[in-house]
């Protein structure tokens, strides 16, 4: 028997285009590594010579100053990881269920309720209602206050499920129905399985909010035990500034405040959780962006 050899061919235009995508990689790459090279630069090299990837001399001090025993951004951690999973899986929860009323055919009224939700999409009453709001339902001092403002689905959100929905054959909807199952049973056990694309890519979206969320915590939260990662950082970069500010007015002081390698490390700290979950979730955010903005 012949044998036949296949071989793959490479033409022009795949070279063109592997070539723009590692470029475009390199591109994304480099800052990144600039950031960690930087963050683990002494700050007084950085004064003297700037920003490089092969710094003349290494300090770990930004980091142990974030993290010296007594430190807070430790507690901070775990309060915004805590937020950030039971904030992302409720909001998916009241996000999908109500997503899947707005795509079921037999709820009256269904377009008016969208429109319900589309305007404020639009308009926002602005921060003192939502302020007002807060302090009405008891939203200070306390783990909701970190919750609750952040978990209303966003429209946005609600109308990319809801058009991903609207995608999948009725016909499922009302076999279900004729074999005794109710709306609960329909939406979790058949429709939200299906929906995982489109799930997956606003639990990315809520994720990000709610880890990146340091709002609430100005607002609503004067207990330092419920401050996030984010606002402790932040908090620590200002009192740092200051102290770099004062050094500078005063003349004084033989330590230099390690102002720019802290924010490199604020950066590495506060990415890092976000960085490795989007690998896993990479192919359900494209497929469910993608088929949700198209469907419906």
């Amino acid at each position: 028997m012949k044998k036949v050899h296949y071989k793959r061919q490479i033409s022009t235009a795949n070279v063109i285009i592997s070539f723009f995508i590692l470029l475009f990689t390199i591109a994304c790459l480099l800052p990144m590594i600039l950031t960690l090279m930087v963050s683990i630069t002494d700050e007084s090299t950085i004064m003297r010579y700037g920003y490089s990837f092969f710094p003349k001399k290494y300090s770990l001090f930004a980091y142990k100053l974030m993290f010296q025993r007594g430190s807070s951004v430790i507690r901070g951690y775990v309060i915004s990881i805590f937020i950030t999973v039971v904030g992302t899986l409720l909001a998916i929860v009241i996000t999908g269920s109500a997503a899947y009323t707005m795509a079921n055919k037999n709820v009256k009224y269904r377009n008016a309720l969208a429109m319900f939700f589309f305007i404020p999409m639009v308009f926002s009453s602005g921060i003192v209602p939502w302020y007002l709001i807060c302090t009405t339902l008891h939203l200070r001092n306390n783990i909701w206050s970190l919750l609750v403002p952040n978990l209303l689905f966003n429209p946005f959100n609600l109308f990319l499920t809801r058009n991903f929905i609207s995608g999948i054959p009725d016909s499922m909807r009302e076999s279900a129905t004729i074999d005794g199952a109710n709306d609960i049973i329909i939406a979790f056990k058949i429709y939200f399985p299906l929906c995982v694309p489109v799930l997956a890519t606003i639990g990315l979206f809520y994720g990000l909010g709610y880890w990146n969320d340091w709002w609430n915590a100005i607002m609503l939260v004067d207990n330092k035990n419920l401050y996030p990662v984010q606002y402790l950082l932040l908090q620590l970069k200002s009192q740092i500034s200051m102290l770099r500010d004062l050094q500078f007015l005063s003349g004084t002081g033989s330590v230099t405040p390690p102002s720019e390698s802290l924010k490199m490390a604020t950066a590495i700290v506060t990415i890092g959780p976000i960085v490795l979950l989007y690998p896993f979730l990479q192919r359900y955010y494209v497929k469910g962006l993608i088929i949700g903005s198209v469907k419906g």
